[in-house]
């Protein structure tokens, strides 16, 4: 069990979080419901539109349609005692560009620097160790977007199983080749 300190502010415009696990540092941003999505391929969530699932909070575990192909994510007690081996592949260099930044699917505010991540199945937020098995570095992420899927330029890409921000990518150290060998598993944590 991880535990969890961490404060909150609240204003007018926004919600931040930070907290901290262990020597890992997180900070959660609502973004605004009128920037675009990060992952502008998702058509629905919950049978929704995007950002009516994400003001009504229904994306946790709700199923969603990217390039009319279904998902349905995991449940949170199936999430608890996840784990795999596979690709991992990063992203986010490309929302730099945006005034104003881009939303992750949950709601927050992407920001190319954190310690984040996507996951096709797991619910929104969940933490996870990743462990790149080529080099040993191991971090924690919150995943708090959905993804990776099969892109026209590299239908294989779908098949990665799950995809971190860059400054995830720069600490488990493998920016430069783009993929990584990664072993995936969720963490629980507990306020303290």
């Amino acid at each position: 069990m991880w535990i969890v300190r961490g404060t909150y502010q609240f204003t007018k415009e926004a919600t931040n979080l930070v907290y901290h696990v262990e020597k890992f540092t997180f900070e959660v941003v609502r973004a605004p419901l009128d920037i675009p999505l990060v992952r502008d391929e998702i058509q629905t969530i919950d049978g929704l539109p995007v950002t009516e699932a994400i003001r009504l909070g229904r994306v946790k575990t709700a199923p969603y349609t990217v390039n009319g192909s279904r998902y349905i994510p995991m449940t949170v007690t199936s999430a608890q005692i996840y784990e795999e081996t596979g690709l991992a592949s990063w992203y986010g260099e490309e929302t730099r560009r945006l005034p104003g930044g881009s939303m992750r699917t949950n709601g927050e505010l992407f920001n190319p620097d954190g310690l984040t991540a996507a996951h096709k199945y797991l619910p929104l937020p969940t933490h996870v160790q990743v462990t790149n098995l080529e080099n040993g570095r191991s971090i924690m992420v919150r995943v708090n977007d959905h993804g990776p899927f099969p892109s026209r330029h590299n239908p294989a890409s779908g098949k990665r199983i799950i995809d971190v921000s860059r400054g995830a990518a720069e600490q488990l150290g493998f920016v430069e080749q783009g993929t990584a060998r990664v072993h995936v598993e969720t963490i629980q944590l507990q306020e303290g």
